[in-house]
This record gives C-alpha cells, sequence and structure tokens, in this order.
C-alpha cells in the first residue's frame, strides 16, 4: 500500500497480517489521492487503522504542532483510538498524539498538547473548550476526521462539528467514518467536503449479515425474569445488555449481581477511574455481562461478544445498528436480542424496514429446557477439564477414601447436584412468560401515540442556538432525568429551535422538576407547562417568541 518502514513495523508487532475490507480499500485511496473520503463500513471492521495508518504516513513528526484532528463522540472512543495510534506511531521518535476529552484533568491535557502534539484525537466539548482558551489552534490542521460521525449526530454534536470545522482551513482534507450515513452526515459531507469519494463496505444503513437478530415478546412485568432466562439458556455468554437510562443500567446490574450473575454496570454517573476498571474487566474477558447505556459503551472495543440483549428498544434505527454491531466482529457470528412488550411489535416493523434486517420472533426459553442446557454445559466442561496427573494424585488417596462408598450413579448425581441445585430451584415452577404477539398492536406511545386526555404538554426550547432537536435526545433527556419509562411519553412535536413533548399526568410534575437546571450538550434547558396547541396555529404564528 505504499506505507512506511515504521508503519509496517509497527503493524508487524501488533501481529496484523491481512487488511480488512475498509482498509483494503480507504488507505490506498488516502494516500494516493488529494480528494476527501466517505467511509462507511459496520462497527468491528478496522476503520480506526483505514485511517489512523495513512493519517501517521502523512504527518510530518518532525514538526510539533498539530496537522491531523479526530473528532469523536465518547471518552471510551477518543481513548481508544488514542492508544492505537500510538502503537502505529511506536517507531517515529518524535510522534505525538495527545487525546483530549471531558471528565479528566484540563491541566494534564493542556501539558500534553504544549509538549508538541501532530496528531489530537477529541470529543466535541472539551476541544472547544480548549480552542476558547487558545491552547489549540486549528489553524495548521491538514487532515481531519470525523469518527462515528452518525452516533455524534445522534448525541447532538452536530452545532459542536460545525463550529469546530469552521476554525480549520478550507484545503484540509477530510475523512468521514461511520456505520450510517443518516441525513445529518450528509449534510457535513456537503458543507465542508469536496467532492468525497465514497468506500461502503457492504449496503449504507445496513447491519452486518452473520448477526442473527432476535424478538421476544413478553409482558412489561416479566422483562426482567425474560432477560435472566435468556442468560442462562446460554451458559457460555460473554454478553452486552443495553438499558436506555442510567437509572435502569444500574437496577438491572444490581439485581443480576445480588443473584449470583458476573456482571457490571457502565453509565456515565460512574467516575472515570471506575469506568476504565469496569472496561479492562470485560476486555480481559474476567466480567461476564456488561449492562450498559448507549454512549458509555461508545469506544468499547471488545472481541468475541457472544450476545447484544436489548433491554429496551433503542429510539433510532442507526443506534440498533451500533449496538448489534458490538458483536459478530472481525468475519465471526452473533446474536442480537430485543426484549419487547406487545404494545412495541410495531416498533420491531419499522426497525425492520429502516435497518434492513429480519427478525425472528422466538419463544422465552421455558424452565425445563434452560435446566438441560445448563446440565449439559456443565458435564462438557468436566469431560473437557484438562487433568494434570502428577501434580493432582498426592491429593487423591483421601477422595478416594471419601468417596468409595458411593455408587457410580449415586456419585454422578451429587456432583452435578452441588451446581446445579440452584437451577433446579428457580425453574421447578417457573411458567410460560411468553406473550401472545399482536401483529394489529397499535404504535407505540414513544413514537406516534395521539396526544390523550390523560396526557401533560411541554414545551422545551435548548439553549439559545440550537438548529434542530431530534426526537431521541428529547426521548432520553426526559426519561433519563426524569427516570421513567418511554411508555411514558406521548406525541413529540419537533421545531427549529424548540420541541413539544407529552407524558401522562401522573409524571408531569416529576419530570417538570427533573428538567429545572437541566443541560443538553452544555446547553440550559427551559421547560414548562403549556395548553394543548393544534400543529395548525404552530404553524401559522410568526414568531417562535410568542411560545414563551
Amino acid at each position: 500500500m505504499g506505507l512506511k518502514q515504521e508503519i509496517l513495523r509497527a503493524i508487524d508487532t501488533l501481529g496484523f497480517e491481512t487488511p480488512t475490507p475498509i482498509q483494503e480499500k480507504a488507505i490506498p485511496e488516502i494516500l494516493g489521492g488529494h480528494t476527501d473520503l466517505i467511509g462507511l463500513a459496520q462497527t468491528g471492521t478496522g476503520k480506526t487503522a483505514a485511517f489512523g495508518l495513512p493519517m501517521i504516513h502523512l504527518v510530518n513528526f518532525d514538526l510539533p504542532n498539530p496537522q491531523g484532528l479526530i473528532i469523536c463522540p465518547t471518552r471510551e472512543l477518543c481513548l481508544q483510538i488514542t492508544n492505537h495510534l500510538t502503537q502505529y506511531a511506536r517507531y517515529f521518535k518524535k510522534s505525538g498524539i495527545a487525546a483530549v476529552y471531558g471528565g479528566a484533568s484540563i491541566s494534564d491535557q493542556i501539558r500534553e498538547i504544549k509538549k508538541g502534539a501532530q496528531i489530537i484525537v477529541a470529543t466535541p466539548g472539551r476541544l472547544i473548550d480548549l480552542m476558547k482558551r487558545k491552547v489549540i489552534r486549528l489553524a495548521g490542521i491538514k487532515y481531519a476526521v470525523l469518527d462515528e460521525a452518525d452516533e455524534m449526530l445522534n448525541m447532538g454534536f452536530q452545532e459542536d462539528i460545525d463550529e469546530i470545522l469552521r476554525h480549520t482551513p478550507s484545503n484540509k482534507r477530510t475523512w468521514l467514518f461511520s456505520a450510517t450515513m443518516p441525513a445529518g452526515a450528509q449534510r457535513i459531507a456537503e458543507n465542508y467536503m469536496e467532492d468525497p469519494v465514497e468506500i461502503t463496505i457492504g449496503r449504507r444503513n445496513k447491519n452486518a449479515e452473520n448477526i442473527a437478530h432476535t424478538c421476544y415478546v413478553v409482558k412489561e412485568k416479566d422483562r426482567y425474569q425474560a432477560l435472566k432466562r435468556i442468560i442462562d439458556y446460554a451458559p457460555g455468554i460473554f454478553g452486552l445488555i443495553f438499558c436506555r437510562t442510567r437509572k435502569e443500567t444500574q437496577t438491572v446490574a444490581e439485581k443480576l449481581m445480588k443473584e449470583g450473575y458476573n456482571a457490571e454496570s457502565l453509565h456515565g454517573d460512574l467516575s472515570q477511574a471506575r469506568r476504565s476498571y469496569i472496561m479492562q474487566k470485560f476486555r480481559d474477558h474476567s466480567l461476564q455481562i456488561l449492562v450498559a447505556t448507549d454512549v458509555a459503551a461508545r469506544g468499547l472495543d471488545v472481541d468475541d461478544i457472544t450476545h447484544i440483549i436489548n433491554y429496551n428498544l433503542p429510539d433510532e434505527s442507526e443506534r440498533y445498528t451500533h449496538r448489534s454491531g458490538r458483536t459478530a466482529r472481525a468475519g465471526k457470528s452473533g446474536h442480537s436480542a430485543v426484549l419487547v412488550n406487545t404494545r412495541e411489535v410495531r416498533k420491531i416493523e419499522m426497525l425492520e424496514r429502516q435497518a434492513g434486517i429480519r427478525f425472528r420472533f422466538d419463544k422465552i426459553p421455558e424452565g425445563r429446557a434452560i435446566c438441560e442446557k445448563q446440565l449439559l454445559a456443565m458435564v462438557d466442561k468436566m469431560v473437557q477439564a484438562d487433568v494434570n496427573q502428577k501434580e493432582i494424585e498426592n491429593y487423591l488417596p483421601p477422595v478416594y477414601d471419601a468417596l468409595g462408598s458411593l455408587t457410580r450413579e449415586e456419585l454422578i448425581q451429587r456432583f452435578v447436584s452441588t451446581e446445579f441445585n440452584r437451577f433446579l430451584d428457580y425453574y421447578r415452577d417457573a411458567g410460560d412468560i411468553n406473550a401472545r404477539r399482536n401483529k394489529k398492536a397499535k404504535p407505540s406511545p414513544a413514537v406516534s401515540r395521539p396526544p390523550g386526555k390523560k396526557k401533560q404538554r411541554f414545551i422545551v426550547k435548548i439553549g439559545k442556538q440550537r438548529k434542530q432537536l431530534r426526537e431521541g435526545a428529547i426521548v432520553r433527556l426526559v426519561c433519563d432525568r426524569a427516570e421513567i419509562s418511554s411508555d411514558k411519553l406521548g406525541s413529540i412535536n419537533l421545531k427549529k429551535e424548540f420541541a413539544f413533548f407529552e407524558v401522562e399526568k401522573s409524571v408531569a410534575g416529576k419530570v417538570l422538576k427533573s428538567l429545572k437546571g437541566a443541560k443538553l450538550d452544555g446547553q440550559k434547558i427551559h421547560a414548562r407547562f403549556v395548553e394543548k396547541i393544534k400543529p395548525a396555529k404552530i404553524r401559522k404564528r410568526k414568531s417562535k417568541q410568542e411560545h414563551f
């Protein structure tokens, strides 16, 4: 591909042998051309090396000023990219790669930049902060990367990205990498890229083909029990469970840990040190089940995840694509499961159309099937166990004496029962918790349910410069802050600089109190009750200020 010898040496040290499809197509295009580039490929396909290797090849490490800029949505992903690029550049003596992200000491990051960093990897908020402090100047940027562009837009970083790119030179080269290509990313390409070359691995906005998508329909009260049965039916599970809110993430993880599962939670309320510790445990496979929010799981680069379990459906199809893409990495197969109640079945049909996938509706396993699966897994583990005859021989005589009076059948029964009794006890009287799938179910209230008599209408404005709110941002904001489920939400009506939404009157006071003083993307929220306003009247008003 024409990469420098220092890079090839690093690649060899890391054990890379064959480029992935996105690397094979993107690297020569970047090295050989002078155009901008859009790279679309699923999570886990090697996009970091696809832009990281050519960036390291192109920057001049003899100059101390920033030449390469990589913008990404979360601090975890920021650290992951920085770590990878540092490894790729290990044989360049003067290389400097700085990570800039919130939740960590800004003074340490300032010192790192002043040492001389040719490549800066940053989250939007902290980067803008350092730009305002005049610590980082983007006038010398030659190469800019927008990594996970779709996720940054889902998280409401549109204005921040615009602000950052406006301060970069017009003659820079811009590379946009993403799993999907929503309208917002297309707009960035149109405004900030010059005739970009597009490289698409697979089809646009499409999930990986080696993922099995399964949907389970249960009653709302049985959601957690259904989760446990899915886990128990997969004895060797190494899984990632997605919840909608931080509160629910913590609650589900605590329940699992209390019942003896090797599980932890990962969400934004944890300190950076705690998050790093948990993520490292999961990477090392010393943690079997991780319960996380979407934002916290960004940048979680872990191979061999067998199951993605959506405890709740995400708000956008692009988010489901990102979730399911955490499994089936590097060409392996994986399983993505979704739990829905009877009112959410219609959302599955919508998700299938938008994401280009097909769900298989399956039944939550019954107790007997789970017990059989666990028993066979236990026996198989025993049969496959390595026996060190020489080391264990001296310990066995008293064991033979203790077990000598037992028959073969009694020995097997007692051995199995030591680990298996808890499954027998738990599932002895377990019934069928599958709900009847109602194909004519009405759309979920969080998507398109019309205004009802027992709903309270809100109007919300976020910041002075806000251009467009997103439905997913409103849902996450309200549900996370007020700690309510999405089925408490009614219709959402988005306008250019404000939005209307409805919640059940029983939680309206709680929602209003939770939004007081709240911020979204660092901007203060203004929310209040309003009377029901028909859409026609909204359109006729000339000034949006009249609503306030």
